[in-house]
């Protein structure tokens, strides 16, 4: 089982920064390379690059009021989700479909009920 992970390409542990500007302000987030694989595919998805997509994501929390003290832990859940959205099937595998299009509500709520199950 494990030499599916141990034998992967290494590259995609490998830590790298890239900088941006988020509302003029330059910052540099460093991630390993899987991760920045799965942002830039979820960007792509939408239309966006991934200085645009890490900048709505970035905006749509601090409207949400969550504290982004760990902006770089955030990322790698949102690539978790992504991929776990994907295998349950809520998150279609054809990247022609924008993550835009989807609606968020039902989703979340099926998340809820299958955890709530899970938990009694």
């Amino acid at each position: 089982m494990c030499q599916l992970f141990i034998n992967a390409d290494p590259r995609l542990w490998k830590s790298t920064s890239r900088s941006l500007r988020i509302d003029g302000m330059a910052t540099s987030i460093r991630m390993e390379t899987g991760f920045w694989y799965l942002l830039e595919e979820i960007a792509h998805r939408d239309g966006m690059n991934v200085p645009q997509l890490i900048t709505q994501l970035y905006h749509e929390s601090i409207d949400a009021g969550h504290d982004l003290g760990n902006f770089t832990s955030f990322l790698r859940v949102c690539a978790m989700r992504y991929l776990t959205l994907q295998l349950s099937g809520e998150i279609p595998a054809d990247t022609s479909v924008p993550i835009a299009s989807l609606e968020a509500a039902p989703i979340l709520e099926r998340e809820r009920l299958a955890r709530q199950t899970v938990h009694h």
